[in-house]
């Protein structure tokens, strides 16, 4: 009896450490599929994945012993393709791991999402356009191109100012950093996707867009229509109102849980990946027509 015992025991020793690689190995692939869904990269992931299947089924039918080292031989190069595609998604991915709080009190925070909040509304008051990037961990000039370095106090007047049309620096986008903003008359990347209606201006590509490859909040004015919108994480979200507004900025800006500690960080990502993926845009609410002039 002791003898089947101590065989258990070390079959089971044996036994048990390629059972916790495959759980491992499984929770990474899977999260990995979680993460890169909805991006730019998830039609090269279903397409290199495909590739790499049927070769390596062809490959044992018909014992291809050359192709088969020829892949085994690649699978380094395989590594580096992968880490260039998905540098967007590994920047974003590692960005969230290491975000720490920002030095910025909750004050001054507060007092920055009003500057936004007031701007918003006077510039759709008036149709006025305009394109907001709030910086959160990961730095928006690596992301975007041209720009003009402003470093000044964010207020409504000066976002007025600059969003102003026939200004020198009003075409583009501005990146608020904290209270202050840093930069001005920026070209943010335009989504790649197909699934978007045809109506969709720029300005709402351009914030899904870079949404897309940073953990930045955009903020839109339809010079149209006058409509309020946000993107953030590769998701539009049109015709939002003043509070509605308010409450995403909030919940962006302030973040409270993450000065809980890791597992509380850990919580909440694990919380917004197993979120099923929404459509692209969403639109909340839409714009009233214009009112006809009473006739005479």
């Amino acid at each position: 009896m002791w003898n089947n015992v101590h065989k258990f025991g070390a079959d089971f020793e044996k036994g048990w450490q390629p059972v916790v690689e495959i759980f491992i190995l499984a929770i990474l692939i899977y999260y990995v599929f979680k993460f890169v869904r909805g991006t730019r990269g998830w039609p090269v992931v279903i397409g290199f994945v495909v590739v790499l299947l049927a070769l390596a089924l062809v490959t044992t039918i018909f014992d291809l012993k050359v192709l088969r080292w020829m892949l085994g031989s690649a699978s380094v190069f395989i590594a580096v393709g992968a880490l260039v595609i998905f540098q967007p998604e590994l920047r974003r991915m590692l960005a969230e791991l290491g975000n720490l709080p920002l030095f910025a009190t909750t004050s001054e925070q507060r007092e920055a999402i009003e500057v936004i909040i007031q701007t918003c509304e006077r510039l759709a008051e008036v149709k006025i356009g305009a394109l907001i990037a709030i910086e959160q961990s990961i730095q928006l000039q690596e992301a975007v191109e041209a720009g003009i370095k402003v470093d000044c106090d964010a207020t409504p007047e000066m976002l007025e100012t600059i969003f102003f049309p026939n200004n020198a620096v009003h075409d583009g986008g501005v990146i608020l950093k904290g209270d202050r903003i840093a930069y001005a008359a920026c070209i943010f990347p335009l989504t790649q996707r197909q699934d978007l209606n045809k109506s969709l201006g720029t300005r709402h590509r351009a914030a899904i867009g870079l949404s897309e490859e940073t953990d930045a909040a955009i903020v839109v004015v339809s010079e149209e229509t006058g409509m309020i919108s946000y993107a953030y994480k590769g998701q539009l979200v049109r015709g939002v109102t003043l509070e509605e507004l308010r409450a995403f900025l909030t919940s962006v800006i302030l973040k409270p849980e993450r000065a809980h500690g890791f597992s509380a960080w850990l919580h909440t990502v694990l919380r917004e990946r197993h979120r099923p993926a929404g459509p692209a845009v969403i639109t909340k609410h839409e714009p009233r027509p214009a009112a006809r002039p009473a006739a005479k």
